[in-house]
């Protein structure tokens, strides 16, 4: 079963970036500010009758829209970088009435209560249950190597330009690094903020740009498909493999490695950059080749440059940052500690 045909209706929205119904736009980001339906949205797993079979294995991720309303995707399989069939959801919509959220598409309904999704049939029989879940990444918290340069360790700013700290320690949005890079292996946390009114590039929007020429994107895509313009993407170049966007407020990892692009003396490129990256332990770039900058990044040339942690006006915040320099000496035994990431996230 491919995505039924609502999700064009709901979802053709999203790419336009204006607030649901002309709500006021706002930004949590805290959870205890967050409000009942933050409570509501994230992920659920467990078991539900899907097609007519049971899938012991099933997901559910349920996505604020403001004032009580939600959209939902019910995935077969499991949820994403789990199993999860993404070309194989049923999306549902629905609001919370009387402290329940109803959500339904035809042949299901999901009432969902006190963190647990009830799932039936047309008939009113029960197909399945599932139970909010809070997944946390494989490489959460990774420590610094001995070689690394820390940029961020929650208290620290002497290698950013124009850093802001919030008064819990965390590094704010719009902020540049002093270390001009070429290769290298780049480890960070982010945390989008909760905007349940706004839609697409509006709903928690920032970006790492890699030497100021190459964006992958940061953006609360949560439950969305997964365009090259969403968390994850390589900006107007490359979708994600996979849409692994955790729910706002959830703390997320992007592991990065990245090998400039090499010119030669006469200033004429002689190979592409190379990126790859791991969104929250999973690999959703593999060796790709950069052919160009992304949207408005820096002209491509042999110089090192900074990192860039991108203001598009949303709070969205920064934690534990470092990044190891490479050379060509340090490239082979880098993609062993990569291989042995990739067989961690499996």
């Amino acid at each position: 079963m491919s995505r039924i045909t609502c999700f064009l209706s709901v979802f053709s929205t999203l790419l336009i970036g204006l607030p649901v119904d002309a709500q006021e736009r706002v930004a949590f980001t805290t959870i205890a500010e967050a409000g009942a339906d933050y409570q509501v949205q994230g992920e659920y797993r467990g078991a539900v009758r899907i097609g007519g079979i049971l899938r012991s294995a099933s997901g559910l991720q349920v996505i604020a829209r403001g004032e009580g309303k939600f959209t939902a995707n019910l995935i077969s399989g499991g949820l994403a970088g789990q199993g999860g069939k993404l070309d194989e959801v049923i999306v549902l919509e629905g609001a919370t009435a009387d402290g329940v959220t109803t959500l339904s598409a035809e042949g299901y309904t999901v009432t969902l209560a006190d963190g647990v999704a009830n799932v039936t049939n047309d008939a009113g029989k029960k197909i399945g249950k599932l139970r909010h879940i809070v997944r946390q990444s494989v490489t959460m918290g990774m420590p610094a190597p001995e070689q690394a340069v820390v940029l961020f360790d929650g208290e620290n700013t002497d290698n950013l330009v124009d850093a802001k700290v919030t008064s819990d320690g965390l590094l704010m949005e719009g902020v540049l690094t002093k270390e001009l890079v070429k290769d290298f292996r780049l480890h960070l946390e982010f945390r989008t903020p909760f905007m349940p009114n706004s839609l697409g590039q509006a709903r928690g929007n920032s970006g790492v740009y890699i030497q100021r020429r190459y964006e992958v994107q940061v953006l609360d895509s949560f439950g969305l498909e997964g365009f090259h313009n969403e968390c994850g993407g390589v900006y107007r170049q490359k979708p994600p493999a996979v849409n692994m966007a955790l729910p706002p407020l959830v703390w997320q990892t992007y592991d990065i490695h990245f090998r400039a692009a090499r010119f030669n003396e006469a200033g004429e490129k002689t190979a592409n950059a190379v990126i790859t990256v791991y969104h929250n332990g999973v690999p959703i770039h593999t060796d790709y080749e950069l052919t160009n900058k992304t949207g408005a990044g820096q002209p491509e040339g042999p110089s090192a440059m900074p990192i860039l942690l991108q203001n598009h006006s949303d709070p969205v915040r920064f934690r534990n940052i470092w990044l190891v320099h490479l050379d060509e000496d340090a490239i082979q035994p880098e993609l062993k500690t990569r291989n042995r990431l990739l067989e961690k996230s499996k």
